[in-house]
């Protein structure tokens, strides 16, 4: 049987988003020739960008003081079985029982501007994942816009965000994930190159 891999990863170009609130901005994208084949005899190039850009993971210390960093989690927890959730549906219907079968990597699927009960995300919280994958932000009923990623970092959880959502909508059950970002250490994130292989 053959297997389809779906890239979840966004384009790191000119048409990527990138967060601002008010004064703050995340760092901009930037891309610009070092120098040529012309001139140097190989081609290199220039990139600048925020440990938070296009597609990316966040580690706990991206919200909580002395929270862990990116490289506390080893890399076999990028990458295996993950355990899909329709966070719609699950809203819909109250229900906070799931088909969980000890996947490692929690993936939830949900349109733009899902609201969820604190019932319901503390019972996803209380599953065993680590690296937990969203495809839109969520936010928690009566909570501050950051509660959702707040209590993630405190609960030394690792989100996968900003996923590529036309993409996100093809994967299906029973598949595997590799969310693998760029090997930085000592930092509260990282872009992340993401695939789905069904």
């Amino acid at each position: 049987m053959s297997s389809e891999a779906i890239d979840l990863t966004k384009k790191l170009d000119e048409n990527l988003y990138i967060y601002s609130d008010g004064t703050y901005s995340d760092p901009l994208l930037q891309i610009e020739d070092w120098c040529s084949v012309q001139g140097q005899g190989y081609k290199v190039s220039r990139v600048s960008l925020g440990t938070q850009c296009g597609t990316h993971i966040d580690a706990p210390s991206h919200f909580v003081e002395n929270g862990a960093d990116l490289g506390a989690l080893p890399v076999e927890a990028l990458m295996g079985k993950y355990f899909l959730l329709d966070l719609d549906e699950a809203a819909r219907s109250g229900e906070t029982g799931f088909d969980y079968r000890d996947e490692p990597i929690l993936f939830l699927k949900s349109s733009a501007g899902v609201e969820i009960s604190e019932e319901l995300f503390n019972s996803l919280l209380a599953l065993p994942c680590r690296v937990w994958v969203i495809v839109y932000d969520i936010s928690i009923s009566g909570r501050d816009i950051f509660h959702f990623n707040r209590a993630l970092a405190e609960a030394d959880k690792y989100l996968v965000e900003n996923v590529d959502e036309s993409a996100a909508m093809q994967v299906r059950s029973g598949g595997e994930i590799l969310a693998l970002p760029l090997n930085l250490i000592s930092t509260s994130g990282a872009p992340c190159r993401v695939v789905v292989r069904q």
